[in-house]
Order: structure tokens, then sequence, then C-alpha cells
């Protein structure tokens, strides 16, 4: 009993702000008292709110009150030290700033070892007892102390809430059906919760899934980024003999082959890389909802879990990763191939054969999902410089505006013979051929004009685009779209505007026509195998004068 008296005593003389021993003590006006450094250092941080209170009863003072020690409780604490008794170490016991505390203790309270649903109170160990010890309380729900009791209270009848509104999703109590929500499918909170824990184990199911197949994903991309890394090693190791051979007249494409094909590999090996990162991104995030709903799962509040089911249930929109496969080992074999090939004709090399070279370093490329582009700036980036070629151009179609310009004549033009000019139709094609993913625009004249994509074969100059199977052409005139190829003619629908822009990705096989106003309209999409390079190009109809213009992209 005297060892209970003396620790009173400690903490009596104790600060309730470093539960130590007062030093320099100090009694603010409402009568509590503090170490002089704990209170300044705690008014300090008031300062900005002009007003200091009491860290025990909350009473506010204004203005700051004057600190001046009290020698009274000063010789006191030094009387209690020269016992040899010390403070009492802070008791863990009690509850901290982060802790939920005891509603039924008095004076400092205790943690709370558990909180009830039907009390709508938390308990510390000794004023939980009664829940354990009187049969009525012993049906009560216990959970896990929290500070959001009040949310299971229903702010219109100050009942709590056991019952779930479907009809609203909205935990409600027993009176609410009776007026706000009658009428309403309800059902108890703890049926809902029911329901709901299904759909939990379901989503979980599906991102466990998602996880496994995005980590197998990631395991065929590190093969393909070690199959590139090694074909490109090949290719560079087998180019460099070659050139070896060819001395002084090959060592400048000796180099520039290797550059283009670690430029390559560099930008393959980069996609594959990015495509794994957002994978692995995706797996973290799935794991990290995946342990949210499953710690949702375990808790026995039936309202938290309603009220967080709906936010953590939703999942980001999947990375585009359609199955992956690794094709056989050839990446840049075809450009050793091709420098063999042409190894005894240095002349050939110099001039024409070199393009062929760099076309097939170019046409590597990782068949990866590529994401669809939406607006018109996205198309942008695939934008081309594209000019007409007058050695295509019927004799009665000007070319003006640094060959971008298509205009029909009455009048032969002085075009000189040639054997890719087309003889029967006011057809042109453009000077540069499309491989890989471009995008262009065509503005029409008063006329009618077929917009074209085709391969420029001599064995067709005497044909209509659309007639035959090396050509595709949009045609719009009279306020309508066609499609042709092949002589097969398809009608298209969507809104009329002079101009249409032109995606082609040739790797795909993808060309796709747009209708260009404020906003880009799909008008038709063609899904197919390109087996040569593509050339831009028009099919101008009507009156003399009519017009067809690549337009100028900005």
């Amino acid at each position: 009993m005297a060892q209970k008296g003396v620790q009173l005593d400690q903490e009596t003389f104790s600060c309730s702000i470093c539960l130590d021993l007062l030093k320099d003590p100090v009694t603010i006006p409402c009568g509590h008292s503090y170490c002089m450094s704990c209170i300044k250092s705690f008014w300090d941080e008031e300062d900005e709110k002009k007003t200091h209170s009491c860290p025990q009863c909350r009473q506010t003072f204004t203005p700051r009150p004057v600190l001046v020690k009290n020698t009274m409780l000063a010789v006191l604490v030094e009387e209690l030290k020269k016992t040899g008794l010390q403070a009492a170490p802070a008791d863990h016991g009690y509850a901290g700033p982060e802790d939920v505390a005891c509603d039924f203790c008095t004076g400092r309270k205790l943690k709370a070892l558990k909180s009830c649903l039907q009390c709508l109170a938390s308990y510390c160990e000794e004023h939980l007892q009664p829940h354990y010890d009187v049969a009525p309380l012993k049906k009560h729900k216990l959970v896990e102390p929290s500070e959001k009791l009040q949310e299971n209270i229903c702010s219109r009848h100050d009942e709590v809430m056991k019952m779930f509104c479907r009809t609203d999703q909205q935990c409600i109590c027993y009176l609410c059906p009776v007026d706000e929500h009658k009428g309403h499918d309800t059902v108890s909170a703890a049926a809902e919760r029911t329901e709901r824990q299904r759909e939990l184990e379901v989503s979980r199911q599906n991102i466990q899934q998602r996880i496994q197949d995005r980590e197998k994903d990631v395991k065929l991309l590190q093969q393909e980024v070690e199959a590139i890394n090694r074909s490109a090693d090949k290719a560079v190791e087998d180019s460099q003999k070659i050139f070896t051979e060819l001395i002084r007249l090959i060592q400048k494409r000796s180099s520039d082959v290797e550059q283009q094909v670690r430029s390559k590999q560099e930008t393959e090996v980069s996609r594959v890389q990015e495509l794994q990162e957002k994978l692995q991104q995706e797996i973290t995030e799935l794991k990290r909802k995946d342990a949210e709903l499953k710690q949702l799962s375990h808790t026995e509040d039936h309202n938290h879990f309603l009220h967080n089911y709906p936010s953590l249930s939703r999942l980001s929109e999947s990375t585009d990763s359609p199955s992956i496969n690794i094709r056989p080992l050839r990446y840049f074999e075809d450009v050793t191939a091709a420098l063999s090939e042409v190894r005894d004709q240095l002349q050939d090399v110099l001039r024409e054969t070199w393009t062929n070279i760099s076309l097939r370093v170019t046409e590597v490329d990782v068949l990866l999902p590529q994401p669809e582009s939406k607006t018109r700036a996205e198309f942008l980036k695939y934008s081309r410089e594209i000019t007409l070629d007058p050695n295509t151009a019927y004799t009665k179609v000007l070319l003006s505006d640094g060959n971008r310009k298509a205009t029909v004549t009455s009048e032969q033009q002085s075009h000189s013979s040639h054997p890719d000019r087309f003889t029967t139709y006011c057809q042109v094609l453009s000077r540069e051929s499309l491989t890989g993913r471009c995008y262009w625009e065509v503005e029409k004249g008063e006329g009618g004009v077929s917009v074209v994509v085709a391969y420029k074969d001599n064995t067709f100059v005497n044909e209509k685009f659309g007639d035959n199977d090396k050509s595709w052409a949009l045609g719009f005139y009279k306020n309508r779209y066609e499609f042709r190829h092949n002589s097969v003619t398809t009608p298209v629908s969507g809104p009329w505007f002079s101009r249409v822009g032109v995606y082609l990705d040739h790797r795909a096989g993808i060309l796709s026509f747009y209708s260009i106003s404020e906003t880009m309209t799909l008008l038709h999409r063609v899904q197919t195998t390109f087996t040569q390079p593509l050339y831009a190009g028009f099919l101008l109809y009507g009156p003399r004068g009519n017009t067809a213009e690549l337009y100028e992209l900005k």
C-alpha cells in the first residue's frame, strides 16, 4: 500500500507531455503544471493559431501566458528525487495520439483492447471484462479498436446501421426503410457482406490469374530481348567480316550498317523493356490491390467493409499484352544475307543495293502490341514528307507547289517518256516509298478524287487504281465515299469533308482512311499483308481544273 502511495506521488509530479518528473516546473492559468521547456515547445507550435491551449484540459489563453517557474513545485520535485526514486517509465498501456483510447477510463486513458459495434464504444482490458462476464453483453460484436464507430450511427435516426440498401448502395438503420428508403431493396449488412465477400474472392482470383499471365509475358519478353541481342551481335559480326574483305571501298558502308543495326537493336530492346516495365508495374499494383482486398476480407466491421469495397474492387485498365510469340531467330540475319549477295558486286552496292540493306535493318520489328492512335496529334507523330513523282503523272496532270499538288488540264504536258507513266487515267504516284508507320493528308478540289496507296509496278500503268490487287483506293465525290480494291467496290459512310487522312502500318498490314475536320472520323480500315513498299497517289475525276493536294502537316 505504501509503495502504491509513492507511485501516486511520482505520477502527480510528472509532466503529462514528456511523462518524466517535472523540470523547471511552471503552472499555467488553468492550474495544470508542465516542464517549462515542454509547454514552451507546445505553445511554439500553436503560435500560428494566435491562441494557446492546455494540453490536458484544452482551455485556451489569449494572449500567450508568461511562464514563471513554480518554486514550490520545484522544491517538492527535488525532495522526491532525494528519496532515490525516479519517475516511472512511460507505461505503454496508456493511449497515445495514434491509439484508440478507452471511452470509460477517467483521467489518463488506457489503450482500447476492443471496440463494440453494439455499444459503439471502445474498452480497455479492465472495462471490457463485462462483455465477457455478463450474458447480454456476450452477444455483442467485438472488433479491433476503431476510431470510426460513429460512422455506424444513422445521422437521421441516431440508431446503429445494421442494414444495407441495395437500391442506394448505402448502410442504413432499421428505421430507414420506413421513410427515406421505403420500398427499396434492403438486406442485413451481414447478408450484403457475405455476397460482396464472394465477389471479393472472385476479384482476387482474377488478379492472381492476371499476375500469372503478366509474369509469363515478362519471361517471354526477356527471351525476346536475348534473341534480339544474339541476332544483332551475329549480324554485326558477319557484316564486319564481309566488309573487311572489301577493304576501303566498303569501310564506310560497314560503319553505316553497324550503326543502323545497333540503333535498331537499341530501339527494339527499349520497346520490349518498356513493356516489361509496364507489366512489372502492373504486377506490383495487382499484388498491392490483392493485399488490400485480402486485408479487407478479414475485417469484422461490415460497414467498414462495405464502405471501402467499391473503391478497392475496381481494377485499373490492363496493359495491352496479347499473347507474345517468340519467332525463329531471324532478326538481322537478312542483313548478312543481303551483304553476302552483293559482296562481288561492288558498284551495285555503292549505287542501288545499299537501299536494300538499309531497308532490311529498318524492317526488323518485334511484334509488340501497338496502342492505336486516337487523336490527330498522335497520328502526326508518323507524318511523312511526300512529293509526287513526275515520271508517273498522266500526260494531262500538271504538278505544282513543289510536286505536292496535281491538277487536271485539257492540254498534254511535256512529260518525257517513262515506263512508270500512267497512260489511260489521270493518275500519279509519290516519289517516296512508304514502309513502317506513316501518316499523310489529302485535300481535294471541286471534282472527285480517289486517295490511293499502291505498289509501283509498271505492269498496270493502263489500269485504274482499285481495279487490281496492287492498289487500294478511297474515292470521294458527289458527297459520298466508296472504297475499291481488286475491282470490288464497297460503299463507305461518314461525315463529308474535303480532307482525308491516311494512316499506314506497313508491317502490321493496316491501312486506314479518316475524314478530317476539327476531329477525326474513321471511314474505312483495311487489314491485309503488304508484300512490297507502297506509294501514295491520286486518281482525279471530273472537269478541267480539278485538283488534289498533299496537305502540309504542321
